[in-house]
């Protein structure tokens, strides 16, 4: 048995990540300080004995009794509502969070993943986006707060691994959706599936036209999990290569949710990405990994948990 900490792992992805390190027989300590997390994504892991929750802010020392064997670092507010809302806070958990969590892999000799982003590659000027790209990130405007805390994340990571010597991965992670995510968080599917679900118009920023790539949560945990497990330092991206427009997205939820919405516009955004597509060559070759759940399978799974009573007040 495997001893994991998980930060952030009362979050989207993180609780997802807690159920399946557990499913694989491992020890789960989960560290959240509940900014953005939800204690409900993981309650029905209280009772198992393997399982622990600490609420706790990942950018102060972190101590853990015992070994440590694996951390996979998940804190972080994800959507432009929550790193808008808390911008110091998510500049710092991506700095002295990280730092700490660094620290931690290093004392305890443990293996160290990072949870990345494809908004390292900001407003991409290469499409589809390979992990050789550098990025076109505005440090000042308004999503700074994220992509950069990220991109200094993975810097941080990789000085660690080369001077330190403790074992690192990255994952870029694009655009994911499923159950526990927030209907009110801001990001397109929720945000689509709250409106739909209310009978209200689906609000499209700009023309529609700015596409992006949706990877089922399931799938993406899976890819995660492989590169946990794998021997490769540099960054991995992870996400579903299947592109579509904004504008085609809110049609298919209009239709999955039988809803007679209709869609709206307003103006895009600062610096919001024009396209979002993953070349997953590399965890194709190196992880054997590659999405199998299509858009319309998942976007019924997660009707059905927003459909369940109880999860339309989550946010």
């Amino acid at each position: 048995m495997t001893r994991f900490v998980i930060t952030g792992g009362a979050g989207f992805l993180g609780s997802h990540l807690c159920d399946r390190v557990l499913q694989e027989g491992h020890e789960v300590i989960c560290l959240d300080n509940l900014i953005t997390g939800d204690r409900r994504n993981i309650e029905h892991l209280f009772g198992e004995e393997r399982f622990s929750f600490v609420k706790y802010d990942v950018t102060e020392y972190i101590h853990v009794p015992g070994e440590v064997d694996v951390i996979l670092h998940f804190a972080s507010p994800a959507s432009p509502v929550d790193y808008l809302n808390y911008p110091i806070q998510t500049l710092k958990v991506g700095s002295l969070g990280t730092h700490k969590a660094l620290g931690l892999a290093k004392e305890k000799k443990a293996r160290f993943l990072l949870a990345s982003t494809s908004e390292v590659y900001g407003d991409p000027q290469e499409h589809p986006q390979k992990e050789s790209y550098w990025g076109n990130v505005n440090p000042v405007g308004p999503r700074g707060v994220y992509d950069e805390a990220k991109r200094f994340a993975e810097a941080m990571t990789m000085a660690y691994h080369r001077y330190h010597g403790v074992e690192t991965r990255i994952v870029r992670i694009f655009n994911t959706y499923g159950p526990r995510m927030r209907l009110q968080d801001g990001r397109a599917l929720p945000t689509f599936m709250s409106q739909a679900l209310a009978g209200e118009d689906l609000t499209v920023y700009g023309d529609g036209s700015q596409t992006r790539s949706f990877c089922y949560v399931d799938d993406l945990i899976d890819g995660i999990y492989r590169l946990a497990h794998s021997d490769e330092p540099n960054p991995v991206n992870i996400g579903n290569p299947a592109e579509i427009t904004i504008k085609d997205f809110a049609e298919r939820v209009i239709a999955i949710t039988g809803n007679k919405s209709a869609v709206t516009y307003r103006p895009l955004p600062e610096d919001d990405p024009k396209v979002r597509r993953p070349d997953i060559t590399r965890a194709r070759e190196i992880l054997g990994w590659e999405p199998k759940v299509d858009l319309e399978t998942g976007l019924q799974r997660t009707l059905d948990y927003f459909m369940q009573p109880g999860r339309t007040d989550r946010g």
